[in-house]
């Protein structure tokens, strides 16, 4: 039986500091023995993590993390694939589509920065240190390596949050359009991070056909993790748990820490089998 799982992490195929192996051994260090690996609107390294999962004993689910838009906020979706569907043409086309859309945003972020910041960065540096990907963690850590003397979390506040000018969003699609693309390919979906849902009351989100909630998530207050169980349970929804592991760095404080954010071993067995329903 597994024992510890954690099911929201990232690589370095979106804005994630390490490699599947790297992640998955970090993980294993931890006490982890099952987890989902879930970047941003990609499944590029899907294939290297299960392989990798194999090798060291330890259970891989292959997710995403999709982008979506409501309320004029950013929702995102967390979808657990129940097969290799994810290789799907069309869904393949669709993540292409999104990839190159963040290219673009990139370059307009980082011309923004100098444009209203006076922050001057290079995007093929960056490029090259995202393996191919830019996502804000990597524009943030640009900003610190260029000799700007403000931390991660400044950065995020005050530079790269959503009401600064240097701010483009990113490429979004509806809630309903998400999980109608994710089911499209197999997948069992989850709401990621409530908690930081602003502008929408969650009663109302739970009302798409979400299969479950991320009620166990490394900003929650106890009684935030209480109150988001209690309405998985009056809703008939699952129930994850996900560390949203980016880093590990000490200035990134966005994120949890491998090992202290898991599902036990009857939420573990409870989540299997509705992906395996």
């Amino acid at each position: 039986m597994y024992c510890k799982g954690d099911f929201h992490m990232h690589t370095n195929a979106s804005d994630g500091k390490y490699s599947p192996k790297e992640l998955i051994s970090l993980a294993k260090e931890k006490g982890i023995d099952i987890l989902a690996i879930t970047d941003h609107d990609t499944t590029d390294n899907l294939g290297d993590a299960i392989e990798t999962g194999l090798d060291l004993n330890v259970k891989v689910i292959p997710g995403i993390e999709l982008s979506t838009l409501h309320n004029k906020e950013s929702i995102h979706i967390l979808g657990y694939f129940k097969d290799d569907s994810f290789k799907n043409k069309n869904f393949q086309d669709f993540l292409k589509d999104m990839k190159e859309y963040r290219i673009w945003r990139a370059k307009k972020i980082i011309d923004n920065l100098y444009m209203f910041f006076k922050i001057k960065i290079d995007y093929e540096t960056i490029l090259k240190n995202s393996n191919g990907v830019i996502a804000r963690p990597h524009i943030a850590k640009a900003i610190m390596e260029s000799g700007y003397n403000y931390t991660f979390d400044f950065i995020f506040r005050n530079i790269l949050n959503d009401k600064s000018p240097a701010y483009v969003p990113n490429k979004k699609i509806s809630i309903d359009e998400g999980i109608k693309l994710l089911k499209s390919v197999n997948a069992t979906v989850v709401l990621a991070h409530p908690v930081l849902i602003k502008n929408t009351s969650l009663e109302e989100i739970i009302k798409f056909d979400f299969d479950g909630i991320e009620a166990i998530y490394p900003a929650n207050t106890e009684k935030d993790t209480n109150r988001l169980i209690d309405i998985a349970k009056k809703h008939n929804k699952i129930i994850t748990a996900g560390s949203d592991f980016h880093t590990g760095d000490e200035s990134d404080t966005k994120h949890g820490r491998l090992g202290d954010i898991y599902l036990d071993e009857e939420g573990i067995q409870k989540f299997l089998n509705a992906l395996n329903s």
